[in-house]
Formats: structure tokens, C-alpha cells, sequence
């Protein structure tokens, strides 16, 4: 499905078919596309680019579809790689983590640290988390092939 053009979004960069590729949901999307380029919320003499997830209906472009600045999409694959690196080893911990200390770590970015902690307000945090743990375990195989994808990109490109 062609990705819109017309709309404050402009895209640079496109994956006109991510349908085909979304994970379980493969051929059974709203998630038509995804684009790289022009932010919707730039101003006159501004320009901050971004990533788009396009969903549609079936009858028109919905407003759920997502567009994140560049950084917060890294930001993202850094906080769910961490994650899963936590889960390789959750199993050592009764309820998946350390109950004294829920911060499974402190990743430094801009001269400080984002927190990666359990969510422990979470009233039902020892149910969801094993539900969480289950989840990542059942899409291991997906989530390992583009982790795997990433991992030789980001070396070709020097990091």
C-alpha cells in the first residue's frame, strides 16, 4: 500500500510493504507501512526528522498510526535490548527480579543515565511480568532476527 504523501508527514525513506513482516501480526495488519523523514511538528526554520508507523483501516489512514523522533525509536531498541538481556537470567530471581533493587541498570546517555528499573507500581507487577518474560520467550525467534539484522548493520556502519 502506497504511503501517503500528502500529509503533514513527509517521507524520505519508506517500507511500503511492513505488513508482510509485522512480526505475529504478518499479513493481518493495520501496519501498512513505515517511513523515515520530515516531522509533522516542524516549524518555519526547524526541521527534525522521524520515523512513522502508517496504520490503516481498510477504509482510510487512522490516527493511531506513531511518529517518533529518531532518537526516542533508538532509545526504544536500546531499552527493549537491555530488557531482554535482564530476562536471560530473570530466572535466578523468585519473581523475575530483585525485589530490594527493581533498577536492572543505568545506561549513559548526554552525560547522564537513562533508568531501566522493573515498574514496580505496577499493583499486579508479579503477574505481569511473568506474563512479559512469556511473551518475550514466545516472539525469541522474531526478536532475534532483527536484533541479529541490527547487530550487522550497526557493524558495517563502524559501531
Amino acid at each position: 500500500m502506497k504511503i501517503p504523501t500528502t500529509l503533514k508527514h513527509k517521507p524520505v525513506i519508506v517500507s511500503e510493504n511492513y505488513e508482510n513482516v509485522d512480526g505475529r501480526n504478518a499479513y493481518h495488519t493495520d501496519a501498512k507501512g513505515l517511513s523515515l523523514g520530515l516531522a509533522q511538528w516542524n516549524d518555519r526554520g526547524k526541521v527534525d526528522i522521524s520515523a512513522k508507523v502508517w496504520r490503516h483501516t481498510g477504509e482510510k489512514w487512522s490516527r493511531q498510526s506513531e511518529e517518533l523522533p529518531f532518537h526516542r525509536v533508538i532509545d526504544l531498541a536500546i531499552l527493549i535490548c537491555r530488557a531482554k538481556l535482564h530476562f536471560q537470567d530473570a530466572y535466578r530471581y523468585e519473581k523475575l527480579y530483585d525485589c530490594e533493587n527493581p533498577i536492572i541498570d543505568r545506561v549513559g546517555l548526554q552525560g547522564d543515565a537513562m533508568t531501566v528499573a522493573v515498574c514496580t507500581e505496577n499493583e499486579k507487577i508479579n503477574e505481569d511480568i511473568k506474563l512479559f518474560s512469556q511473551a518475550l520467550s514466545d516472539d525469541d525467534e522474531l526478536i532475534g532476527e532483527r536484533l541479529r539484522v541490527l547487530s550487522r548493520i550497526l557493524k558495517e556502519m563502524g559501531y
